[in-house]
């Protein structure tokens, strides 16, 4: 196998069919309790995340190594890796150094939309729960610890003056992080048009205990293709039914 082969696989994994799934479950699953990612893939609610990640936003522009067929790839990682007890990950430790990952987990498939990148809906949903995550309060309204990462101090500085059950003081407070171009592989989310949707999402996510669950499938069932999010009243996010290892950004 050549090198650039070899190169496009693991792009392929890191910036599409692989990490950026990781990370979405590894930032919701510590808000929401979790402490193995094969009972993750269990919830219809972060399965279906994942695999609008994966599935409808990643594949239509990662690039084909050849040697692997990324839907296969995402389809096996799915339905036999991420569901095996056998392995024992934690989100915990996927979140970890979060910070020097989702620049490329994220940005290598934002970037290859262009200017269509602010309308994607579930790679931002996926950043947005990171900011949740960085509060260090869980969905029941308690606080843990976040894992360890160079820029948690920083992060958390940032988002001091965000209070959680109180989405209003979250407005223009993810700015400082979403137009950090050292974050997010040179980009500026705020001048792709991503910075509304994110905080958007992420004023949902803290309104108070039970925010981040309330993110609930109309059709939970499986398959791909079940669930858009969506902000709906109230302040919840609603699901809707569709017919349709380690180094900076590398492996987990």
């Amino acid at each position: 196998t050549d090198r650039e082969t070899v190169n496009q696989c693991e792009r392929m994994k890191v910036g599409t069919c692989l990490n950026p799934l990781h990370t979405a479950l590894a930032v919701y699953g510590c808000l929401l309790g979790y402490v193995k990612i094969s009972d993750e893939i269990g919830d219809p609610q972060l399965k279906g995340l994942i695999e609008k990640i994966g599935y409808d936003e990643g594949l239509p522009v990662v690039v084909n190594p050849g040697v692997l067929n990324p839907k296969a790839f995402i389809d096996e990682l799915l339905e036999e890796r991420l569901p095996n007890p056998n392995v024992p990950d934690t989100p915990q430790r996927i979140a970890t150094d979060t910070s020097q990952k989702v620049g490329v987990r994220y940005g290598i498939t934002i970037k290859a939309y262009g200017d269509k990148a602010k309308e994607l809906k579930y790679i931002p949903l996926a950043i947005a729960g990171w900011c949740r995550y960085l509060l260090g309060i869980d969905d029941k309204g308690n606080a843990f610890t976040p894992s360890p990462d160079p820029l948690l101090e920083d992060l958390q500085k940032t988002l001091a003056g965000v209070c959680f059950g109180h989405p209003e003081t979250a407005s223009g407070a993810l700015h400082p992080i979403l137009s950090n171009r050292d974050i997010f592989g040179g980009m500026d989310l705020s001048e792709v048009g991503l910075e509304p949707v994110i905080e958007g999402y992420f004023k949902e996510l803290i309104a108070g205990p039970g925010a981040v669950r309330a993110v609930h499938p109309r059709h939970a069932g499986g398959g791909q293709g079940v669930v858009i999010v969506h902000a709906g009243e109230g302040g919840a996010l609603h699901l809707d039914g569709l017919d349709a290892e380690e180094d900076v950004g590398g492996e987990d």
